[in-house]
């Protein structure tokens, strides 16, 4: 399901409005994949590693497709876990680029 995400291009969205209510949560069961969405207005999850090295890995492949995305999500990296936060920084919520970039990162992990 999340692959017809993936296969999309993330958008400018200064100007689009923040999904809410029911279009927030089709975006959600669309996405799956163990996403949450916190507070209505970003998308976080975990992913888990055997190392702190594996951990890097996917750290720099996630930030490789955000600098190509133009969409930049923020990243906690520790030892064996890589945390991700994901929304709009111009509009303090969410769009369906966010949902784009969280399905791409999912098909690399």
């Amino acid at each position: 399901m999340a692959s017809s995400l993936a296969n999309q291009q993330c958008k400018d969205c200064a100007a689009t409005p923040a999904l809410q209510g029911d279009a927030l949560r089709q975006m959600q069961a669309k996405l799956g994949g163990g996403w949450t969405v916190a507070d209505g207005k970003r998308l976080e999850k975990k992913y888990k590693f055997k190392d702190f090295s594996a951990a890097l890995d996917f750290t720099n492949r996630v930030g490789s497709i955000a600098e190509e995305q133009g969409h930049h999500p923020d990243i906690h990296l520790t030892y064996g876990e890589v945390g991700i936060e994901i929304w709009t920084h111009k509009i303090e919520g969410l769009t369906e680029s966010d949902f784009i970039l969280a399905a791409k990162i999912n098909e690399i992990h």
